[in-house]
C-alpha cells in the first residue's frame, strides 16, 4: 500500500456540505417565504378589518331598525291617546258604567304592555319638559310656588320619550 499525500489548500465552514449551485436557491426560497408571510399578514389584517366593519354595519342596522320600530310605535301611540282621553271623559261622566270601566282597564293594560305611562302631575313641581302650564292660580298657604294643582289633560311617556305633555294648572 502506498502512502499518498493529499494537500488541502483551504476549507470553509460555510462551504462544508453545501454545493455551490444550491446556495442562491436557499436565499430565493427565503425571500419567497418572507414575501408570502408578508402577504399573509396583509390579508389577515384586511380580513380582520372587514370582519370589524361587518360587525359595525350589523350593529348600526340593528340600532336603525330599533329606532324605526320605536318611531312607528310612538306614532301609533299618539293616535291612540285621544281614544284614551275619550274613555277617561266617559268614565268621569258615567263612573258606574261597567262597559266604560272595562274599556278603560283594557286600554291601560295595553298601554302598560307597550310601555306607555301616564305623567304624574298634581302635587309635582312644574317641569316644562313634562308639563304645559295653561293656567296659573294663586298658591294657598300649604302649597309651594310652581307646583301643579290641577291636571286639565293627562300627559304620557313612551319609555323615556314624551308622547304628549300634560296640560296643567300651576300655583303661583
Amino acid at each position: 500500500m502506498e502512502n499518498k499525500d493529499v494537500k488541502i489548500e483551504s476549507v470553509s465552514i460555510d462551504d462544508a456540505g453545501k454545493p455551490k449551485a444550491k446556495q442562491p436557491e436557499v436565499s430565493e426560497s427565503e425571500a419567497k417565504i418572507s414575501e408570502l408571510e408578508k402577504s399573509l399578514a396583509e390579508l389577515n389584517d384586511k380580513y380582520l378589518r372587514m370582519a370589524a366593519e361587518l360587525e359595525n354595519t350589523r350593529r348600526r342596522a340593528a340600532l336603525d331598525s330599533e329606532s324605526r320600530a320605536r318611531t312607528r310605535a310612538m306614532g301609533v301611540a299618539e293616535k291612540i291617546l285621544p281614544v284614551m282621553d275619550a274613555v277617561d271623559a266617559a268614565l268621569k261622566h258615567s263612573p258606574d258604567d261597567e262597559g266604560i270601566k272595562s274599556m278603560a282597564m283594557a286600554l291601560r293594560s295595553a298601554f302598560d304592555t307597550i310601555g306607555i305611562t301616564r305623567i304624574e302631575t298634581v302635587g309635582q313641581p312644574l317641569n316644562p319638559a313634562l308639563h304645559n302650564a295653561i293656567q296659573v292660580v294663586d298658591a294657598s298657604e300649604n302649597m309651594e310656588s310652581n307646583t301643579v294643582v290641577e291636571e286639565m289633560q293627562p300627559g304620557y311617556m313612551f319609555g323615556d320619550s314624551v308622547l304628549r305633555t300634560a296640560m296643567v294648572v300651576v300655583a303661583k
